[in-house]
Parts: C-alpha cells; sequence; structure tokens
C-alpha cells in the first residue's frame, strides 16, 4: 500500500452504527470487486474487516479515509496464498462509505431542514393561513377560495372542510412540500391532482392527505434526528442537501410521482396505499444509492416529472 496515503489518513476514519449487512455467498477471488463494492455500501470499516477475514482467512482488508470529508474509502485487500498464480496479490477499489462527520455546509443546510421539519401547523398563524390560500390559488388559479374551512378543501383531498387537522402527522413543511410542488412543476401536479392517466380505482387515494403521508415518509426514511447516520440514504442525502437547499422538497416531487406511478402499476385501491408507500420509500432508497446520483435531478425517476 502507498506508505503516504496510509499515515496520512489511516485513522481519519470514525466507527459508525452497524447497518443490515446483504446476504451473500462467495468464494473466488476473483469477484472480489464485485463483493468490495456491495459490502462497503452496507458495513461500516470494522464490520467489514472482520467480514472478509470470516469468508478467507489468506485475505487481509486495509480501509483508509481519502480525507476526513469523504463519502469514499480506498479498499485495499491483500492475500497471503493466492489460489491462482496468475491472479494479483493485491486489490485496490474505492467505495462509497457511511461518514459522521459533517461539512460545514451540510451542518448549516441539515440545521435549517430540522427546523422546518419540527414547524407544526398553527391555523392561527397569518404566515400559515397565506400558505393554505398560495396553495389553493397554486391549485386553482381560476377558482375563488370561499375560507380557510369550507367545504372546497375536499376537492383537493383533505379529510374534512378543515384542511388545518390533516397537518398532525407531518406539520408545516408538509404544505410547503404541496405548495412547491405546485408551482414547480404544476404539470405532473394537476395529472396527479385529477389522477389524469392510467386506469383508476374507484376508490383512489386523496390527493392532500397523500402528500402529507409522502412527506412523513421521507421524514422517516432520512432519519434526520438521529445522532449518529444509521443508514447510508441519510449520508448520501446529506452530502445532496448541501449542494442544494430544496434537495428535501425536490425529493418529495419525485416520490409523489413514483408512488403514484406504482399505485398505477399495482391497480391498487385505497386500502393498499400503506403497501404502495413502502414500495416507493424501496425505490427512492434504491436510487438515492446508485453511484451516479449527486443530486435529486440525477434519480432515475426524475424524469417522471414535468
Amino acid at each position: 500500500m502507498n506508505e503516504t496515503i496510509n499515515s496520512a489518513v489511516s485513522n481519519q476514519y470514525e466507527t459508525v452504527t452497524q447497518l443490515p449487512l446483504p446476504s451473500l455467498a462467495f468464494s473466488r477471488y476473483d469477484n472480489l470487486l464485485q463483493i468490495l463494492t456491495t459490502f462497503c455500501k452496507f458495513m461500516s470499516p470494522i464490520e467489514f474487516r472482520k467480514e472478509a477475514s470470516d469468508f478467507d482467512s489468506s485475505l487481509t482488508c486495509d480501509l483508509v479515509a481519502l480525507d476526513e470529508h469523504s463519502s469514499e474509502i480506498l479498499v485495499v485487500v491483500k492475500s497471503s496464498s493466492s489460489y491462482d498464480r496468475s491472479e494479483p496479490d493485491e486489490i485496490s477499489v474505492v467505495c462509497r462509505s457511511l461518514r459522521t462527520v459533517l461539512t460545514g455546509a451540510e451542518e448549516e443546510r441539515l440545521k435549517r431542514l430540522k427546523h422546518r421539519m419540527k414547524v407544526y401547523f398553527d391555523a392561527s398563524r397569518p404566515d400559515h393561513q397565506e400558505a393554505l390560500r398560495a396553495l389553493w390559488s397554486a391549485t386553482y388559479p381560476n377558482q375563488e377560495l370561499h375560507g380557510l374551512i369550507s367545504d372546497q378543501w375536499k376537492e383537493m383531498g383533505w379529510q374534512g372542510r378543515d384542511p388545518s387537522t390533516d397537518f398532525r402527522g407531518a406539520g408545516f413543511i408538509s404544505l410547503e412540500n404541496l405548495l412547491f410542488f405546485a408551482k414547480t412543476f404544476s404539470t405532473s401536479f394537476q395529472r396527479l391532482l385529477k389522477k389524469q392517466g392510467g386506469k383508476r380505482a374507484a376508490w383512489e387515494y386523496p390527493f392532500a392527505v397523500a402528500g402529507v403521508n409522502i412527506t412523513f415518509m421521507i421524514m422517516q426514511m432520512l432519519d434526520l434526528d438521529a445522532l449518529k447516520p444509521r443508514t447510508f440514504v441519510r449520508a448520501v442525502f446529506l452530502q445532496i442537501l448541501s449542494e442544494n437547499e430544496w434537495a428535501f422538497d425536490l425529493l418529495y416531487c419525485v416520490a409523489f410521482v413514483v408512488m403514484d406511478k406504482q399505485w398505477l402499476e399495482r391497480n391498487a385501491t385505497y386500502m393498499e396505499f400503506n403497501d404502495v408507500l413502502k414500495s416507493t420509500r424501496a425505490q427512492l432508497e434504491r436510487e438515492l444509492l446508485m453511484d451516479d446520483v449527486l443530486r435529486i435531478e440525477d434519480m432515475p425517476s426524475y424524469s417522471l416529472l414535468s
């Protein structure tokens, strides 16, 4: 191993919380690169070192953080007894790792987002009232709103005459998400609101309430209140957030169109909404962990938005 790299950065990697491990069967050295890439996405350095030793005592692993703020690690694997003399005695591979040290930009953006997530909807606040009116105007630009408590809100998919009662689970940020979606991707927003396209169920999901549930699902998925990262999705998202303050809102828009797409593919009814939401979360997690996804806009499902 390069002694300069080893001495400079070998002590910069922190131990992280244990992560769920993939179930893999392997024994041949020629599959090692693929194995390493898979394991480094799901394991911390300490656990990886132990697992590598367990599956083959002739292999030793050194894991080196490329720098203290990097999301990648260099894995150097050495074999003390090759199965085949044609195979190399050493293989190096760079894999994505789970960091616990945040950059200044990540800390600042995370602080702002966590503050947004802690704001409850308060029907007595003028700015919250104005946000509701703004949502109505963005949704129905040619239709006058009769009041903040009105049967009109049921058209949007709220459960009753007073939409403020539906924000309890996710707070004010869920209203902000809906408003962002309506203003940024109006075509997709209107298509989902009006349930256009595809074969629709007789018992459809209520649009606005579904939006609140999607916000709550993303908050749970990202696990932003954890003191230490427990998932790679969180670590990846924080990097994206450091580059774009609206990453959460963009991810929300992607999640909504993914949910609707899966709803149609499953011919789902309202009783299956939670199952569709779970599969939506799984799809988002898979896409966020793709190697070439550095922004929300890089996610394959972002192309569904218009």
